[in-house]
């Protein structure tokens, strides 16, 4: 597992990620519910990621990207992701998703992704530089 390091964690927190995965049908989305654990993991709310699992299912292989928009300052995470459906994670998610959204709709699950590379998205001499 890769490890993320401190502006990587803190963009991260701050921003919306982008999630990027493939099989027979190439799927990107924005998420929302979203969290680093003390490990490094990161950890998705499932609401409405139906082609993002069906790729999961097949390969595992994720990439997250996120940026600031205003400081273009921006990582990729590739990884492997795995899905889960009951825990404590899917727990407190169901939670988060079900008072955030006002009860409308509620997490199915979490994704929870092991980081393998990061690499700089930000414009510069470090960009596409693995971490």
């Amino acid at each position: 597992m890769k490890n993320l390091n401190k502006n990587v964690i803190d963009l991260l927190n701050d921003q919306l990620w982008y999630l990027g995965t493939y099989s027979d049908e190439p799927n990107a989305v924005p998420v929302l519910f979203k969290e680093i654990t003390a490990e490094g993991k990161l950890v998705i709310g499932d609401v409405f990621l139906r082609m993002t699992l069906e790729n999961i299912k097949k390969n595992g292989k994720i990439a997250v990207s996120a940026c600031d928009a205003k400081t273009m300052e921006g990582y990729q995470i590739k990884g492997t992701a795995v899905h889960l459906t009951d825990g404590e994670l899917v727990d407190k998610f169901k939670k988060i998703v079900s008072n955030a959204m006002n009860n409308a709709v509620t997490a199915k699950g979490v994704l929870v992704v092991t980081p393998e590379q990061v690499i700089v998205t930000t414009p510069g001499a470090d960009n596409n530089k693995e971490l």
